[in-house]
This record gives C-alpha cells, sequence and structure tokens, in this order.
C-alpha cells in the first residue's frame, strides 16, 4: 500500500509542496526521508512495515489449519520487500516444524500457475503476500481458494469481504486517519520535517464465518475473542 496526499495548493507559498505518505516500503530507504524520527525535508507520513507482520501471519494460519504441515506462500518477485519476507517465513517456520513452498506470482495467469503447482505439493493452507498486485486480483485469488478447498491468510479485510478466509494487517483507514490529521497540521503551519514518521498500532484479524464453514474449519476460541467475524 502506497499512498500519498499534497496538501492545498493555495496554502503554500512556494512550488515544493509538502507530502505527506502512506507507504508500505521503508521510507528510509526510498529516500522518502532522512530517518523515522526527523524527515528532514518535505515529506513525512505512516510506515505501514508490513514485512513485520508476516511471522504473526504464519502463526495465524497454522493455529486455524494446525493439520496443515506445509504451508505456500504466494509472493510478487517485483516487489521490493519480497526476498525479506521469504527469508522472514523461512526463518518462522522452522521452530513449528512447518515446510514453506514459495511461489512467484506476477501476471494472472502465474496465480492460476501457483495454485496448481501448491497443491501438487500437497500445502494444507496460503499465505498471500501484501502486494497491490494481488490486492487488485483479490476476486481471482479467493474464487481459486474456494475452488482448491485451501485455506488461505490475506492482509486486507477486502479479501475476506469478498469470500476470502481471513485476513490480517495494518488498519489502513486508521493510517488514513493518521494522515489526514498530518495533513491538518501542515495546512496549519507545520514542518514535515519536524513531524517524525508514525507506525501504526491498530492491527485488524478479520474472519469470514461462512467460509470457514465451507472449509469444514473450526474458529480457534482465541481467535474468536479478538477477530472482527462478518459473514
Amino acid at each position: 500500500m502506497n499512498l500519498a496526499f499534497s496538501a492545498s495548493r493555495a496554502a503554500l507559498p512556494s512550488a515544493v509542496f509538502p507530502i505527506v505518505f502512506v507507504n508500505g516500503l521503508d521510507p528510509v530507504k526510498l529516500g522518502l526521508v532522512a530517518s523515522l524520527n526527523r524527515p528532514g525535508g518535505n515529506a513525512t507520513g505512516i510506515y505501514l512495515f508490513t514485512t513485520t507482520l508476516e511471522k504473526k501471519k504464519l502463526e495465524l494460519l497454522h493455529e486455524f489449519v494446525p493439520k496443515a504441515s506445509a504451508i505456500g506462500v504466494l509472493v510478487n518477485p517485483a516487489n521490493p520487500n519480497t526476498e525479506t519476507v521469504s527469508k522472514s517465513l523461512e526463518a518462522a517456520a522452522r521452530a513449528p516444524g512447518l515446510e514453506i513452498y514459495i511461489v512467484n506470482a506476477t501476471t494472472e495467469r502465474d496465480i492460476d500457475s501457483a495454485f496448481a503447482a501448491v497443491m501438487q505439493r500437497g500445502v494444507g493452507a496460503l499465505l498471500v503476500g501484501n502486494d497491490p498486485f494481488f490486492t487488485d486480483r483479490r476476486d481471482q485469488l479467493v474464487a481459486l481458494s474456494a475452488r482448491y478447498m485451501l485455506p488461505a491468510l490475506y492482509s486486507l479485510r477486502e479479501s475476506v469481504a469478498a469470500g476470502g478466509l481471513v485476513s490480517y494487517g495494518n488498519s489502513i483507514a486508521d493510517a488514513h486517519r493518521q494522515a489526514g490529521i498530518y495533513s491538518g497540521k501542515i495546512l496549519k503551519g507545520a514542518k514535515p520535517a519536524d513531524l517524525p514518521v508514525l507506525q501504526p498500532t491498530k492491527f485488524e484479524l478479520v474472519i469470514n464465518i461462512k467460509t470457514a464453514k465451507a472449509l469444514g474449519l473450526t474458529v480457534p476460541l482465541s481467535m474468536q475473542m479478538t477477530a472482527e467475524v462478518v459473514e
């Protein structure tokens, strides 16, 4: 998720416009800011640090489908975070003794092939990487998961609303709210250089009960107590 907002031109005296971003990639590595605490330029915003959530996603998926000893991971090799995510998941899988099978997809046809590949490997569940391409193809992903009866975990609640099993990730609505607050402060005279890059504190676990029943899964009690449930 990479979004940016610019303050009103009418309120700015120069051609250099402040930028408030909502970004899933490291803004320091991207060169957007000098550091998270002191951005130092004309940009600041919210860094979603999506890569650090992958271990938690794997834990949740394993809890939901404990019989799955092999888990597929769908990633987009064009995403700069992919190598970091893959290594993180491989490391996280060692302790519970899980086998991780990573498959790549950059096109719609690749997604079809990836599902066929993980099914041939006998995986019991699928973790869908956090990538804008997969967000755009959520209907295809949900349909394939249903066709293959393959439990899948996504990053955004929209995939669960479309019929997916479960999602876990940052609250995008809350991130946008924070971006709006920062935009308001800048319009009142604050400088982006003085506004630290924020990191999210609100996360969402969303479960589709109808899909869980269709897959013959029982929602763990711990998840029932903390998740938002949709039909």
